[in-house]
Parts: structure tokens; sequence; C-alpha cells
């Protein structure tokens, strides 16, 4: 069989099941290695090799990660790239950690492109609909207690929204909105107000 066929017999014969859960969402996920330990009986039934390397580029004013999974049977190879963003900052984590997350990541999406795994669910599903709305719950929630830490810290309301960059009626849209990424946002700066001056 050429690379290609062997490729498609690994892609049909994958199975990868979402072994995770996360407690903060409420689902079911799979990880990196969870996919790994799926394919490498797979690759050694099939005679292929797979490695991945990751390296860091530049893009625009941001670093991202980019990975490179290489599919080989000896004579051939086959390559998918997958790109993650480095955050600028995440609560908890040094700066080598933030590195290793987005590698995982992106590590992870090049297998997925590869190996034709598809982590999306379909938006008209139910099953999207009570994932999404749960974490959109959680989020309010976090937001909600978060605000009223960071308010005994701050000592005034209107101050607290400038350091936020809201004020009452942005941060009413926002609770009411689907943004989970501007919800995230928002958490993380309120988890900065509060923790500001405690590690030092």
């Amino acid at each position: 069989m050429t690379l290609l066929q062997k490729l498609a017999k690994v892609q049909l014969e994958l199975k990868a099941p979402k072994s995770n859960f996360n407690k903060f969402g409420g689902f079911y996920y799979r990880s990196l290695e969870d996919i790994l330990e799926a394919v490498k009986p797979l690759l050694d039934k099939h005679g292929l090799t797979l490695t991945i390397s990751d390296e860091p580029v530049m893009v625009g004013d941001r670093f991202y990660i980019k990975a490179t999974a290489r599919l080989s049977d000896g004579k051939e190879n086959i390559e998918v790239t997958a790109y993650a963003r480095e955050p600028k900052t995440k609560t908890k984590m040094d700066e080598a950690q933030l590195t290793g997350a987005s590698s995982s990541y992106a590590r992870k999406y090049c297998l997925n492109g590869l190996f034709l795994i598809d982590d999306t669910k379909d938006p008209d599903t139910d099953e999207y609909v009570e994932q999404t709305t749960g974490n959109i719950n959680e989020l309010n929630n976090q937001i909600i207690t978060l605000f009223a830490k960071a308010l005994e810290k701050v000592g005034d309301r209107e101050k607290l929204y400038k350091q936020l960059g809201l004020n009452k009626a942005k941060m009413t849209e926002l609770t009411k909105a689907n943004d989970i990424e501007a919800k995230k946002k928002v958490i993380e700066q309120l988890e900065g107000i509060i923790n500001d001056g405690q590690e030092e």
C-alpha cells in the first residue's frame, strides 16, 4: 500500500474516546495523550512512524507555537501543521507553562488534521446547546462572585469598572451575551485585581 492508503486505514480504524472530564465546563474531551495512545498500535500495525515537532514563530507582535506532525513509511512523508497563540498572561502559570500549554494545543490539533479527528459539536445538536449554555452560566456566576471580591479590595465600583475598561451598562451586556472569550477575559482581569500584591 502507498502511504496515503495506509493513512486512510489509520483514519478509518482510529478510535480516540473522550476520556477526560472538564468539571468547569461539564463536558468530556480527548487530550493529546489520548490520541497518541490510541494511534500507536495502528502505526505499528501499518508500519508507520509518527513524529511531532514544534517551534515558536512571530506573527505580528505575538508569538505562536507552530506544531508539525510528520507521518512516514520510510519512503514517503506526509506533514500537517497547526498553530496556537501563546497568551500574554494566564493566572497561576509561569512562562514555561504558557508555552507548554500552547505546544500541547497545537500538537493536538495537527494530529486532529492528520487523522481526521473532529473535536467540534454541531451547533444544532442538544448536546452543543447544553454544553454552551452550561459554560455561559458558570462563567456568569464566576464574574458575579469575583466582581464582589474585587469590589471589596478596590472599594469603589466606578474605579473597578475603570480598571476593567467597562461600565455598568457594558457589564450587564456582557453577562447577557454569549461571548465566552470576553467573559473569560473579564474573569482573568478580576482575578488579577484580587491577587494583585498577594504574592509579594
